[in-house]
């Protein structure tokens, strides 16, 4: 993301000897200009990024601040000390309105725009985050998560599909890496806020962390304005001299005689076009053709993997692993929940950096098998902490409990959740993101979204009981579905990075649905650039025939 191009031609990584000729074009385009994000007009196009990336952060704050709410005493006795079915409620219904939505956000971005999904996603965040500050009862309060949910979406389907398609072509892969680990940015902001208000002896204690909820989304709708449209949306709506617009003004600091602009452009228009032409614009291409079969599978098992890694047990439930290992106070748990969430935010950080180095199918293999590892490691600890803590005293605590495995515990959560950081922090989005092409990108990411948030809401529910029934087996389910993770990984997940960065489109095509195709995309793609070379070609002989027309006229 912040290299001096050269022109070196890449190739692809499952044939060295097919050169990467797009790639060589891009190269040979740039001409070795640094295109380091924070150097020149790259610093405007990298804050807007950073805009585009706080509908992210939303989301992470949520399951953060819900999991400081529980450690609460003033949060608990308000609501009546919620737990098994009751808890769940509390946190499946932010998913059910997330469920809820996924009908009108996808069309939202695709008829209306990605920048007005953003918008509309903030606007209900807001109205859902107010209530839920003002809640005076549980219906209120799971009302206002609803909403809460239902605005989420919006946000969560247009940003990171805005921010692919608008970044610089040399930093796309790590902007979009970066989209699931600004959640962690939000986790942060969350855990340390409630860490900060535990002592306060009212409901402002768990209402100042509802009301922080809404940062995001109002630093969003501030700045909304100052975000351009996707201009592959708007070559898609036929607002080409907008797509020009944007591209010149972001990529090429306005010069529109930049042959980058022209080169970018044609890709666009041809590669939409392409799509088009063969139909790829509805729900059923999903199941017409082999590579997009191969597509949706990766992109539904994305959705579920991210949720049912045995994540999600510690975003929403870390009181109960907590408390299962003896560590029961407000504050050692508000503090392990600020550290989990820098821990977190620093290894997703780390790994976004280096996709394009180390390589989609070496991180999720690393990431799997890491976590299946650690994950029996911490169901072995839990079991023996669980067996030696069976006498207890008059208040409930644990006498004579093996404290070095319930210590053992929370060092293996922090190696699962390196291992976790490693492959699906960065890429559980821009992974489906960069397979699919423009005209199934929303519906792949609807479908995304639908199965995230089914399997979320499974959690929401299963989790909390499990855990109360029969605590540590319950870690069993996770070890024997991440081995599952690990050999779909194996068989699924296709490298789609070259020698010199992330493969192009035309590559990518190849992948997925075969060599034809990828011909047919690049032969489209160099016949338009060779028209364009002609057209422009002819416009400054035409220039200048009228220029010296008027000299002699003179």
């Amino acid at each position: 993301m912040s290299e001096t191009v050269d022109t070196k031609v890449a190739t692809s990584p499952d044939d060295s000897n097919v050169p990467d000729q797009r790639a060589e074009a891009l190269k040979a385009v740039l001409g070795g200009r640094d295109t380091s994000f924070y150097k020149g007009h790259y610093r405007r196009l990298t804050a807007i990024m950073f805009l585009i990336l706080l509908s992210s952060m939303t989301n992470g704050f949520d399951g953060s601040m819900m999991n400081g709410l529980q450690t609460l005493d003033t949060w608990k006795s308000y609501f009546d000390n919620p737990r098994g079915a009751t808890l769940a409620l509390f946190n499946a219904i932010q998913t059910i309105g997330a469920a809820s939505a996924l009908p009108f956000a996808g069309y939202c971005s695709d008829i209306l725009g990605r920048r007005t999904g953003i918008f509309v996603g903030c606007v209900l965040m807001c109205i859902g985050v107010a209530v839920q500050t003002a809640a005076q009862n549980m219906p209120m309060f799971i009302a206002a998560r609803f909403f809460v949910g239902f605005g989420g979406t919006f946000g969560m389907l247009a940003a990171p599909g805005l921010a692919t398609e608008l970044a610089f072509p040399t930093h796309r892969a790590v902007i979009t890496a970066l989209y699931w680990t600004t959640s962690y940015l939000g986790g942060i902001a969350a855990a340390w806020t409630t860490y900060g208000t535990f002592r306060i002896p009212s409901t402002w204690s768990w209402r100042i962390p509802s009301v922080m909820q809404a940062l995001p989304s109002v630093i969003q709708l501030v700045f909304i304005f100052m975000i351009p449209e996707s201009p592959r949306w708007l070559v898609s709506k036929g607002r080409d001299e907008d797509a020009l617009r944007v591209i010149g003004k972001y990529h090429c600091n306005g010069d529109t005689t930049d042959p980058l602009l022209h080169f970018e452009f044609s890709e666009i228009k041809e590669a939409i076009q392409f799509e088009k032409d063969c139909g790829q614009a509805s729900w059923k291409s999903f199941f017409q053709t082999k590579g997009n079969r191969h597509r949706l599978a990766v992109v539904i098992a994305m959705g579920v993997f991210c949720q049912w890694s045995g994540s999600a047990v510690i975003s929403y439930y870390l009181t109960l692993v907590l408390d299962g290992i003896g560590i029961t106070s407000t504050k050692e748990q508000t503090l392990i929940n600020g550290i989990i969430q820098i821990f977190q935010y620093v290894c997703g950080i780390a790994a976004s950096l280096v996709v394009d180095r180390v390589g989609r199918p070496k991180m999720f293999l690393s990431s799997t098998s890491g976590m299946c590892v650690s994950f029996i490691a911490w169901t072995v600890c839990s079991a023996v902490y669980s067996k030696s803590a069976t006498n207890l005293d008059a208040t409930g605590t644990p006498i004579g409990a093996n404290t070095s495995a319930g210590n053992a515990v929370l060092g293996f959560i922090f190696v699962y959740l390196f291992f976790y950081g490693i492959a699906f922090t960065p890429l559980v989005i821009a992974y489906p993101l960069e397979i699919l092409p423009y005209g199934l990108r929303m519906k792949g990411m609807t479908i995304f979204q639908i199965a995230l948030t089914g399997s979320a809401l499974f959690n929401a529910y299963v989790n909390p009981i499990a855990l109360d029934a029969i605590g540590w087996k319950f870690y069993i389910c996770f070890c024997v579905w991440l081995a599952v993770e690990f050999t779909f990984c194996y068989f699924f997940i296709l490298e789609t990075k070259g020698n010199n960065g992330p493969l192009p489109l035309e590559e990518i095509v190849k992948l997925f649905d075969g060599t034809d195709a990828a011909e047919d995309f690049r032969n489209q793609v160099q016949t338009r650039i060779a028209v364009d070379t002609l057209v422009r070609q002819d416009d400054e002989l035409a220039s200048e025939k009228a220029n010296a027309e008027h000299v002699e006229a003179v």
